[in-house]
């Protein structure tokens, strides 16, 4: 992870359709096992989804059961949770000039840090978080 990238926590309904779709190419076969789990301000314990673009870190704060509800209800996956391939074809042509980095080389940094977890009453917006 890049320490300079602005870190953002943010629900995954409240995602840009965009950022949606790059994170279904970066999990393919559901988003539950790929969850990292970190102590927010309040000290309580949350679960998210690592995910990093070339100008942001996200957390995309989400529970197990959220997680396979999302996939259990798009479209886009199989009844065995996996992306159908005309979607990972549609997205791959769509961001096919997009780096980005694998999620699992990031989450090993995620746990450590510090995140400012009060997007609650926003909107839409993006909720960049502040290092403690």
């Amino acid at each position: 992870m890049n320490p300079s990238k602005p870190r953002v926590i943010k629900d995954y309904e409240k995602l840009d359709p965009e950022i949606q779709e790059r994170i279904k190419l970066e999990y393919p076969n559901g988003y539950s096992e790929s969850l990292i789990y970190f102590n927010n301000k309040e000290g309580k314990r949350v679960s998210a989804l690592p995910f990093e673009t070339e100008d942001k870190y996200y957390l995309v704060r989400m529970t197990v059961y959220e997680a396979e509800k999302i996939i259990e209800e798009d479209d886009d996956y199989d009844s065995s949770g996996s992306l159908k391939s005309s979607a990972k074809e549609e997205y791959e042509s769509k961001y096919s000039d997009d780096e980005f980095l694998v999620a699992e080389d990031v989450a090993d940094d995620v746990a450590d840090d510090k995140y400012d977890d009060d997007d609650d009453d926003f909107d839409d917006d993006d909720d960049s978080a502040d290092e403690d």
